[in-house]
């Protein structure tokens, strides 16, 4: 049974969630100048190299967009969790910014440029940035909002978008298939981080409770 925390510990929660997300935002621009500067590795990709190219642009995105807004919906019914879901998505931009330095990676042949009107703002420039490869971004959201969805019933529906967007972004040629299959993992990894920063809010309405 969830438990759900005081309301003056989550506001202290969610204010410690943004400062820690701030920094993270606003050094995005300048990671993206360096990470475009570094030489990338080019792989080879035999599934990648079968698929056919195709511009999937906006039906990607509007399937991103009505994903985030269903779920961020339905999680203001459930604070604590909407909070889990805030900082496990501070961790997933922590992880990718690291994964990118480490794995620095050119983008694929015949890649068709993604136009994001919301990505795009932490982007070098005035073109689509195309280095911010592994891993995939767009399929590790949606595979981090089905972790944190509230409802049993549309959950496999979330699983299956998820897939859709990672096919999505293959076919486009905009990630390599590392990209897509590595994506659930860094998800999953930031999902049972929130689980250890949640921890301590948790206890203390678990305390509360205890003493009601």
């Amino acid at each position: 049974m969830n438990v759900e925390a005081p309301t003056h510990r989550l506001r202290i929660a969610w204010a410690m969630t943004v400062l820690a997300a701030v920094p993270i935002v606003l050094a995005m621009p300048s990671f993206f100048h360096f990470l475009d500067a570094k030489p990338g590795i080019s792989l080879q990709d035999p599934f990648l190299d079968i698929l056919p190219v195709r511009d999937l642009s906006t039906p990607l995105f509007v399937l991103l967009y009505g994903v985030i807004a269903t779920v961020v919906f339905g999680l203001m019914r459930h604070p604590t969790l909407f909070l889990r879901a805030a900082q496990a998505y501070v961790f997933l931009l922590l992880l990718r910014i690291i994964s990118m330095a480490v794995l620095t990676l050119e983008p694929p042949p015949g890649l068709i440029e993604l136009q994001d009107p919301i990505s795009v703002l932490v982007y070098p420039g005035k073109e689509p940035f195309t280095k911010d490869l592994f891993f995939s971004g767009h399929t590790a959201t949606v595979y981090l909002l089905y972790l944190a969805a509230p409802w049993r019933i549309g959950r496999p529906l979330l699983l299956f978008a998820a897939v859709l967007v990672g096919c999505a972004v293959l076919v486009q040629h905009v990630h390599w298939t590392i990209d897509v299959l590595a994506a659930p993992f860094g998800a999953w990894l930031s999902w049972w981080c929130s689980s250890q920063t949640i921890r301590w809010v948790n206890k203390s309405a678990t305390s509360v409770n205890e003493a009601a």
